[in-house]
């Protein structure tokens, strides 16, 4: 019995494959298209392996949990050229670049994921925890950036809370697109940069 014991026990230290390239590409797509479809209360494992043409046991050995491979599947439609910083020299010209790049405001995926997803962070907490910190934490950090940027440039002032201003944008785009349907166009964008955003920058700086 003791060599079954140690074979049994070498066999399940060792590492164990993962998916990777292309084929995880797939796999997490897929997983997009079934949150999409089937919303996050009903994706499962099973789901997205059909979808995918994998086996469960591939899936297990990639991703512990439901939860797991969700948020990677988003950080695979989000983690794009929206987190690059634009640096195109003026506040307005990057928060346009960004709204607009790939994996950004301006793209429908993202408005259909995430609506899905809304209602369930409030009754599922470990999801709310990891989208937070593993997707949107980072994007918003990146948004900032471009408000510290502007901070440096005078074009808001020192005492602005930059972290409101970066939320502003997002909060509005998203919530207008989870009423209507559909991802707002660069014009939308564009106006809501001009219109909110801005003037709300302005409201920082010291009055003369």
């Amino acid at each position: 019995m003791t060599p079954a014991r140690s074979t049994a026990t070498a066999e399940e230290s060792r590492p164990r494959p993962r998916v990777e390239g292309d084929r995880e590409r797939e796999i997490l797509e897929a997983a997009l298209e079934t949150l999409v479809e089937h919303g996050y209360d009903r994706f499962s494992f099973d789901l997205v392996a059909a979808a995918a043409k994998a086996s469960k046991a591939t899936l297990y050995r990639r991703w512990p949990g439901k939860v797991d491979l969700v948020v990677d599947a988003l950080q695979l439609m989000m983690g794009v050229e929206a987190d690059r910083f634009p640096d195109t020299g003026s506040l307005r010209g990057d928060l346009v670049a960004q709204a607009c790049a790939k994996g950004g405001l301006g793209e429908d995926r993202p408005i259909q994921v995430f609506s899905q997803l809304v209602t369930a962070m409030h009754r599922d907490p470990e999801l709310a925890d990891a989208v937070l910190t593993r997707l949107l934490g980072p994007k918003l950090a990146g948004a900032r950036r471009i408000f510290e940027a502007a901070q440096q440039r005078g074009e808001v002032g020192p005492d602005a809370d930059l972290d409101l201003l970066a939320r502003l944008l997002p909060a509005i785009s998203i919530h207008e697109a989870m009423l209507t349907g559909s991802h707002p166009s660069r014009e939308r964008l564009t106006f809501l940069v001009d219109s909110v955003v801005l003037p709300a920058c302005a409201a920082t700086l010291p009055r003369s």
